[in-house]
């Protein structure tokens, strides 16, 4: 059975840091694009960040560019996404995401298979 598990969100201050990570088991994430997504409970997800298989590019929304950074451990069957110079909009859960989408598919949910039941941050100011 396929799981990614999500950790490492919490309550923190604006201004602080957060490294989120996803493990995934039943599942090689070193055959997928991986992605990190955000949202409310039931509502739909917002693009936060990918890192294509192919070529190993990344991707970010605008309003994490330069502030989130994506990564990936294959050894460890993981990926990351460190988050620094957080703000208030970026309270959501956030959920890693596992897919081998076409670049046009990348920022959307429909390029990944796989999901994770997400991680609460909560940033206050």
């Amino acid at each position: 059975q396929v799981q990614l598990v999500e950790s490492g969100g919490r309550s923190v201050q604006a201004g602080g840091s957060l490294r989120l990570s996803c493990v995934g088991s039943g599942v090689n994430l070193a055959a997928y694009s991986l992605a990190w997504f955000r949202g409310a409970p039931g509502k739909e997800r917002e693009f936060v960040a990918a890192r294509r298989l192919s070529g190993g590019h990344t991707y970010y929304a605008d309003s994490v560019k330069g502030r989130f950074t994506i990564s990936r451990d294959n050894m460890k069957n993981t990926v990351y996404l460190e988050m620094n110079s957080l703000e208030p909009e970026d309270t959501a859960v956030y959920y890693c995401a596992a897919g081998v989408p076409i670049l046009s598919a990348v920022r959307t949910t429909g390029g990944y298979r796989h999901w994770g039941q997400g991680t609460q941050v909560t940033v206050s100011s």
